[in-house]
């Protein structure tokens, strides 16, 4: 009977403990190995895997072309998104639209108006 005491206590403790973690964070279950290590330790393990592998002679190295495709095909999947793409054209008229705004405050209206010409000429115009 002891030893059955014993087992139930064990399921229980484990049961318990992984109960804690998932109702502490609220998340899920507590990160555990690889996951649960700080991001200068991934990098540093990473690292390790990746010079193993040059050593070894199997790690893939791009060529300029290939890594041309690639960077094609994430940019081509990213662009389905239009909902994403939205939000960007979205960001970068504001961002423009407060540049503006700030030049305007500053008292520089030349760059909206495409260039120094007209200044150079009222310049000449003082000038002369």
């Amino acid at each position: 009977m002891a030893s059955n005491q014993g087992n139930e206590q064990g399921k229980g403790g484990a049961g318990s403990s992984q109960k804690a973690g998932e109702s502490g964070s609220g998340k899920g279950p507590a990160k555990r190995g690889f996951a649960a290590m700080n991001e200068e330790q991934q990098r540093e393990i990473a690292s390790k895997g990746g010079q193993a592998a040059h050593q070894k002679g199997t790690a893939h190295e791009f060529d300029s072309e290939e890594a041309r495709r690639a960077g094609q095909k994430g940019g081509e999947a990213v662009s389905r998104n239009r909902e994403h793409m939205a939000e960007i054209g979205r960001k970068g008229g504001e961002s423009r639209q407060s540049a503006q705004r700030a030049n305007e405050s500053r008292g520089g209206t030349a760059a909206r108006s495409g260039g120094t010409g007209r200044q150079g000429e009222k310049d000449e115009g003082e000038k002369s």
